[in-house]
């Protein structure tokens, strides 16, 4: 069964670019966002993907993935989505042999900056970067389809 087993961390200071291999240009925005389950759409660079995602049970929940065609993405985003539309810079970083995502906000969101893990179980042991303050994990203002509701149209 497909699970995302994830940690989330405020940043703290940009220390991150220092490690920094990848960067991405991320639009994203959700057909839908209930408690039960989101649909999400998400153009990263030049790709594109619709995502299904359970409701949460502490750090885990059921993922599904899928590429799609990059244009009708596009259409998504800009016809049926949840408005507004999430942008955000995501760097990918390799701390320790771990693979951080490191998220800056775009646009009203300007400003938050949210570090990820995806770790094989809830017990994995792994090194915190100096750049990663509070865990978030377990807080859900901090999933990206309950950011939606902070940012202005």
């Amino acid at each position: 069964m497909p699970t995302e087993i994830e940690h989330k961390y405020l940043v703290i200071n940009k220390s991150y670019k220092d490690f920094t291999q990848k960067r991405i240009t991320i639009h994203q925005g959700y057909l839908s966002k209930d408690k039960e389950r989101t649909v999400r759409i998400r153009t990263a660079n030049d790709k594109a993907f619709i995502t299904i995602k359970g409701k949460n049970n502490g750090d885990t929940r059921l993922e599904f993935e899928y590429e799609i065609p990059y244009k009708e993405a596009l259409m998504l985003l800009q016809q049926l989505c949840i408005k507004p539309i999430i942008e955000k810079t995501r760097h990918i970083v390799n701390y320790n042999d771990n693979i951080w995502e490191i998220d800056e906000f775009n646009g009203a969101l300007e400003g938050l900056i949210l570090a990820e893990i995806e770790i094989p179980s809830s017990n994995y042991k792994y090194d915190i970067p100096p750049f990663i303050g509070k865990n978030v994990t377990n807080d859900i203002r901090f999933l990206n389809s309950n950011l939606i509701d902070k940012i202005p149209e």
